[in-house]
């Protein structure tokens, strides 16, 4: 009996490392992921509050720059676009888009002084900059999130463990093609 006890218990005690090995490596990953959810969710909620700031500003310019339709029809596209956006990677493009559209639009007020002293119009400004800081904020903490995460579900022998449980990897919060070229506002049309 106590030559059957010398087999198993070494056999016993290797599986129970295992065991524990492998439940603790799944819920590390299961934190991490929750954690790129919740990064995830930070910029949704930063990108609504800009959204819904954005009528507002679009409003006050309105009274004072009647004549430029096309920069409030772009704005409304490009928020409509990120409303519609599924994945990160679409958010991201209609972000830089509605971004670009918010610049022509900072770009227009320039020619409207009265506009630039209206309080209103001051008031909503500074929110929606504090607003494009929490945003680059939260870009930059998803994908700092994101590159734990991957790089967990990538390292050895945690990738046999995310194969197994299906974790894959989450894509990067990038600017779409071109967000880096200054937007070009015509004011001859």
């Amino acid at each position: 009996m106590k030559k059957g006890m010398k087999v198993f218990l070494p056999i016993i005690i290797i599986m129970i490392i295992i065991a524990v090995f492998l439940v603790g490596n799944y819920n590390n990953l299961v934190s991490l992921k929750q954690g790129v959810s919740a990064a995830e969710s930070n910029i949704d909620t930063q990108l609504q509050r800009r959204s819904d700031l954005i009528p507002n500003l679009v409003n006050t310019v309105k009274g004072y720059a009647t004549q430029e339709k096309e920069i409030f029809t772009e704005i409304a596209d490009a928020r409509a676009k990120l409303a519609g956006a599924t994945n990160i990677s679409d958010q991201a493009a209609a972000d830089t888009e509605l971004s670009n559209a918010l610049s022509r639009l900072l770009v227009v007020v320039e020619n409207y002084p009265d506009l630039k002293s209206n309080q209103n119009f001051l008031d909503l400004s500074v929110q929606l900059e504090g607003t494009e800081n929490r945003i680059a904020i939260a870009r930059q903490d998803y994908n700092n999130v994101v590159t734990n995460y991957n790089t967990k579900i990538l390292r050895f022998p945690t990738n046999i463990i995310a194969s197994l449980f299906g974790f894959d990897e989450k894509p990067f919060y990038k600017a779409s093609a071109g967000a880096a070229e200054v937007p070009s506002v015509d004011f001859s049309k």
